[in-house]
């Protein structure tokens, strides 16, 4: 006969852990691990030591699903890597457990739809990308200058007394990122990395303050 561990965890909205505490006691917990703070599921290190200590035909009870896992697809994960190790589970408030048919049924369920949220997510993110191609953007990223950025630049640019290394910090990118922005309509005015020449067909403009 395995044992009956429990696990408890503090939410956001509620920091006691007395109604849990009482409800796996009474589930017949020998022995119950406690999360104190809430965080990322990474941030759960008494849940790692749950796991750990858990052994086949030992059963896993927890007071509600949203207590083991925040997402379905992190909930279904733990669940089947508890199968896989030959312990079961239980939820109080759901009723569930996975040692009966219609616990085993539902948590079918809840993989296929933890598949298919999965899914829905990697179709949005790929439907973001394309658009942000579209529009002319690699990765989904924000350009780093836009057009009116450019424009200013290149104007500045045309002044013999403004390096090239203040102009990028101004705007908070690097050299190489500025070049790629200006470099191949700029380039043709005579400028060169670091240090600017005045463009031969206008007049040097104002000298440029510094930031």
């Amino acid at each position: 006969m395995g044992k009956r561990i429990g696990y408890a965890r503090v939410s956001t909205d509620d920091q006691n852990l007395d109604l849990q505490r009482d409800a796996l006691a009474l589930a017949g917990c020998s022995v119950v691990y406690e999360e104190t703070m809430s965080g990322k599921s990474a941030d759960r290190p008494e849940l790692g030591h749950c796991l750990k200590a858990l052994r086949s035909a030992d059963t896993l009870v927890v007071w509600r699903l949203d207590r083991l896992g925040r997402s379905l697809p992190d909930l279904v994960g733990i669940v089947s890597r508890l199968e896989q190790e030959g312990v079961a589970f239980e939820s109080i408030t759901e009723r569930i457990e996975t040692t009966s048919a219609a616990g085993k049924l539902i948590f079918h369920v809840f993989a296929a739809l933890a598949e298919f949220e999965r899914n829905l997510i990697r179709e949005r993110t790929r439907a973001g990308l394309a658009a942000a191609r579209a529009r002319g953007r690699k990765g989904g990223r924000k350009p780093a200058l836009d057009d009116r950025q450019v424009r200013e630049i290149r104007a500045l640019l045309r002044d013999p007394e403004i390096r090239v290394t203040d102009v990028a910090r101004r705007y908070g990118v690097s050299r190489t990122t500025l070049y790629r922005y200006v470099g191949s309509a700029t380039v043709a005015t005579g400028w060169v990395p670091g240090t600017v020449r005045a463009c031969p067909c206008r007049p040097a403009a104002r000298q440029f303050s510094g930031w």
